[in-house]
C-alpha cells in the first residue's frame, strides 16, 4: 500500500505552496511526513520529523559536523542537533535499510531494499557510499547482485578500503568488495537464518564477524575465499538472537542477545556471562578508553559499564519513548539515542534525556494545516494527535486519544 496525499497553505502574499505530502512505506512500517515549501523553484525537501524504531538497526550515528545521521524511507537525514537544521541524501530509489560510517567519519554507507519505480518497473538493491559533507554520490557498489535489499554494511578499519555487505536473500550472502573501485572480492552463502550485524575486525581486516538467530560466526578472508568458525557457546545456554556485538579495546568481541546478557568472547568460544538487561540487549556502544554503553529492551536501561564489565552508571529512558534501539555516542559524555518508537533522545546519564526528533509509531492517515499560522496536525492509528510547528521544525505537542483517529480539521 502506497498512499499520497497533498495539502496546501493558504498563505498571504504568496503563491500556493505544496505544505506537505505522506510517504507510506508498508514494507517497514515506516510513515514519514515531509515538509517541503517553494514550488515556484522546484519540490525542495526541507524537514523530516522522526525515524524509524523498528524493523531495522544501527540506523544513528553521529558526525564531527555536529549532525545526526539516520534514514528513514527512501532519504537519509542529516539534522544538525543544535542548529535545529536539516540536509538530506536523496539518491536512494527505494526504502534505505542500513546505515554505516567510514572510519574518516566523513564518508557513509547505505544499502536499500528492491521496489518497483512510478511505472512498474523493477529497481534493484544496492549500496552507495556518499560524502556526507557534499552529499555526493561516491560509489554506487552491487547493483545487480543483492537480492531482495541490503540487510547490514560495515567499512574494514584498515582506512576503509573494502566494505562488507549482507544480503536479504535467502542465504544472507556475505560478501566484500572493492571501496575504490567497486568490484566485488569475495563472496559466500552466510546462513538461512536472520543476520543483524556483520563488522570487520577492527585490527585484522580479513577476520569479519556475523550475528542473528542463534548463532555468532567467525569468518576468515584469504586468497579471495572464506572459512567460517561458528561461535560455541559452551557451558552457557544459546540465546534465540544475538542482537547485537562490538569489539573490546582488547580485541576480544562482546555480544549482546535476546537473553538480556553480553558474552565475552574468545577466538571463537564464549568465555564470560554478563547479566545486563531484563529482556534484550538491542545495542552495544564502545567509548574511547574502553568503556562500554548497552541499551535495553524490555527495562528500556542504558548502563554504562568499564572496560573490565564492571556497571558504573544507568539511567531509564520514559516509557512513552519505547525501549532504546540504537547509541550513537557525541562527546563521551552525551549521547543520542534511538528508540523503537521512533525517537531521537539526546542527553546525558546526569541530566537525563529529551527527545529532538518523535513522531508517530503507527500509521499516520490524518493532516491538517491551519489557514493562517505555521502549525498542522497529524494523527493515526497510534491513537496520538500532534501538533506541528512548520518554522522551528518540531513537534509542539502531542496527546494521546482512546481511539485512533483518521480525519482532523483546523
Amino acid at each position: 500500500m502506497n498512499l499520497w496525499g497533498a495539502i496546501y497553505f493558504k498563505g498571504t502574499g504568496h503563491k500556493s505552496k505544496l505544505a506537505s505530502y505522506i510517504y507510506s512505506c508498508s514494507d517497514f512500517y515506516m510513515h514519514t511526513l515531509l515538509i517541503v515549501v517553494d514550488m515556484k523553484v522546484a519540490l525542495t525537501l526541507s524537514c523530516q520529523l522522526w525515524l524509524p524504531g523498528t524493523g531495522c538497526r544501527a540506523n544513528l550515528y553521529f558526525l564531527p559536523t555536529g549532525e545526526a545521521v539516520y534514514f528513514i524511507a527512501c532519504v537519509i537525514v542529516l539534522y544538525h542537533i543544535n542548529n535545529r537544521t536539516q540536509r538530506h541524501y536523496r539518491k536512494h530509489t527505494d526504502c534505505v535499510r542500513c546505515l554505516t560510517l567510514h572510519p574518516d567519519k566523513v564518508r557513509v554507507a547505505s544499502g536499500q531494499t528492491a521496489g518497483v519505480d512510478k511505472d512498474g518497473k523493477p529497481l534493484q538493491p544496492c549500496v552507495h557510499i556518499w560524502d556526507s559533507t557534499s552529499l555526493v554520490t561516491l560509489q554506487q557498489i552491487g547493483l545487480g547482485t543483492f537480492q531482495r535489499g541490503v540487510g547490514s554494511v560495515a567499512f574494514s578499519f584498515d582506512s576503509g578500503a573494502f566494505l562488507c555487505v549482507i544480503d536479504d536473500s535467502n542465504e544472507h550472502m556475505l560478501s566484500v568488495w572493492d571501496c575504490n573501485k567497486g568490484t566485488k572480492h569475495a563472496e559466500i552463502k552466510s546462513t538461512n537464518e536472520a543476520v543483524f550485524a556483520v563488522e570487520f575486525n577492527p585490527s585484522d581486516s580479513t577476520n569479519i564477524i556475523t550475528c542473528g538467530k542463534s548463532h555468532v560466526y567467525f569468518w576468515t578472508l584469504s586468497a579471495g575465499q572464506f572459512t567460517k568458525k561458528q561461535g560455541i557457546f559452551g557451558k552457557y545456554k544459546k540465546p534465540k538472537f544475538i542482537q547485537c556485538f562490538v569489539f573490546s579495546l582488547t580485541g576480544d568481541v562482546l555480544t549482546g542477545d535476546s537473553e538480556g546478557n553480553i558474552l565475552t568472547w574468545g577466538k571463537s568460544a564464549a568465555d564470560i556471562k554478563t547479566l545486563a538487561h531484563e529482556g534484550s540487549v538491542f545495542t552495544l556502544c564502545t567509548l574511547q578508553g574502553g568503556a562500554l554503553l548497552s541499551g535495553g529492551g524490555k527495562d528500556r536501561k542504558i548502563i554504562r559499564w568499564s572496560a573490565d564489565l564492571a556497571p558504573e552508571r544507568e539511567c531509564e529512558i520514559p516509557e512513552k519513548f519505547g525501549a532504546v534501539r540504537t547509541i550513537a555516542d557525541v562527546d563521551g559524555e552525551e549521547l543520542l539515542v534511538g528508540t523503537t518508537r521512533n525517537a531521537v533522545l539526546r542527553g546525558t546519564f546526569s541530566d537525563g534525556f529529551v527527545a529532538i526528533v518523535q513522531g508517530h509509531v503507527d500509521e499516520m492517515w490524518g493532516l491538517a494545516t491551519h489557514p493562517s499560522q505555521n502549525i498542522f496536525l497529524t494523527c493515526g492509528h497510534d491513537r496520538q494527535v500532534c501538533l506541528w510547528n512548520t518554522e522551528e521544525h518540531k513537534l509542539d505537542w502531542c496527546i494521546s486519544l482512546e481511539v485512533g483517529h483518521t480525519d482532523l480539521s483546523l
